[in-house]
């Protein structure tokens, strides 16, 4: 159980031809040219930018983002596996920069479990005791904790190929944790296993930090882990934090549209409209409809005086609504219809654009609508999201 300081963290890869360049340029006395893009500098390819962040004691942090944001790489350098360009990490207060990885107290999950072919699974827990020297009655004691927090008992005399895939994940789970370390990473752990295993996983999961005193910090691309398993989310994309909070906030306040299309399941819809302000409200256009958000919306709005633009709308699935709201309704044509048991998800052609609409089956009963019929929709005015069409933010919480 430890805090952990993140504090300006940058990751630079250095490029040898890009360096070569920049001395050439250093020793005729030319100044350092400005790049368009930002991630590419004289010094390499940027990988992980100006990262802060501080982790609680105990605290459960999920880093999530599309391949090559740059958790993985934010997670190694807390680890120890790489080194940090610039910025500082403190693990309870002490600056851990050059300390070497045996000495940080941190375990580490892999995505391909790394375990030991020729042992068996007791011997692969035992190993990084054997590595501290720790006494036998003591050894036997913590892999047998170790075993039964996991469930894998049973398994103690088997070898790493008679187990299946989850078995072999709960292996390298018990090997991290039979030391009990201050901190546990995990590096996408559940991303080879099938969709019934990383549900059964995520639960073990969850069981697992309620048992053991370890601060935890898991790399995910898949947004589901981060909501189900995060005290809060920290959701990357470029080697940039693009924002912090807990599962409910980013959700429900995202602060763009990155966020906003990323974090849901399926994600977000998006419009092009416009933002009015007619008799001291707003009023939002939107292919032909007129819809007034919710009075705390307004009031942001009118905290912030925002002026009349146009701007990219945001709606969830679940919040679209398939009633009439007096008369601002939306004109889609069904594309595909998906029975999902307790819902339809709705493939909607709304002015060009596919919008998804899940609606309970029973509120449409037996009336489902079919391929190519028309179907008027609106949004819910106190969950519509409103975003500046030129830097993507929302406009409530700039």
């Amino acid at each position: 159980m430890s805090t952990i300081s993140l504090q300006h963290i940058q990751k630079i890869y250095p490029n040898a031809a890009v360096q070569e360049r920049r001395k050439k340029r250093e020793k005729e006395g030319e100044a350092p040219k400005k790049r368009n893009n930002l991630k590419i500098t004289d010094e390499g390819v940027v990988a992980v930018d100006d990262f802060n962040l501080e982790v609680a004691d105990k605290e459960f942090i999920v880093f999530v983002g599309p391949s090559g944001c740059g958790k993985s790489t934010t997670l190694r350098m807390i680890a120890g596996l790489e080194d940090i360009t610039r910025g500082d990490l403190y693990i309870d207060g002490v600056r851990m920069n050059d300390v070497e990885p045996k000495d940080r107290d941190i375990a580490m999950v892999f995505q391909n479990y790394a375990l030991y072919p020729h042992m068996t699974v007791r011997q692969n827990l035992e190993f990084p005791l054997t590595l501290r020297k720790v006494p036998k009655e003591q050894m036997d004691k913590q892999v047998n904790e170790a075993a039964e927090i996991l469930g894998i008992t049973e398994y103690l005399n088997r070898r790493p190929k008679a187990l299946s895939g989850g078995q072999r994940q709960r292996v390298a789970i018990g090997r991290a944790i039979v030391r009990e370390p201050r901190i546990l990473l995990m590096d996408e752990p559940l991303s080879n296993l099938d969709a019934k295993l990383r549900n059964q996983m995520r639960a073990e999961i969850i069981k697992l930090r309620q048992k053991i005193n370890s601060t935890f910090i898991y790399v995910t691309h898949d947004q589901t882990e981060a909501m189900t398993l995060g005290d809060r989310i920290v959701i990357m994309k470029d080697g940039e934090i693009q924002q912090i909070g807990t599962p409910q906030e980013v959700f429900n306040k995202p602060v763009n549209t990155f966020v906003a299309g990323f974090i849901g399941m399926p994600q977000m819809n998006f419009y092009d409209g416009r933002l009015l302000k007619e008799n001291d409200q707003y009023v939002i256009e939107v292919q032909g409809a007129r819809i007034v958000p919710s009075e705390d919306k307004q009031a942001r709005l009118k905290e912030r005086n925002t002026a009349e633009m146009d701007i990219t709308i945001g709606a969830r699935p679940e919040h679209i609504s398939l009633k009439n709201t007096e008369g601002a309704m939306i004109q889609g044509v069904v594309d595909v219809s998906e029975m999902m048991g307790s819902s339809i998800h709705l493939h909607l052609n709304a002015g060009g654009k596919d919008s998804i609409v899940i609606v309970p089956t029973l509120e449409l009963g037996d009336n489902y609508p079919k391929v190519g019929s028309v179907v008027p929709f609106t949004f819910a005015p106190n969950v519509v999201h409103m975003f500046d069409k030129q830097s993507g933010k929302n406009l409530e919480y700039l």
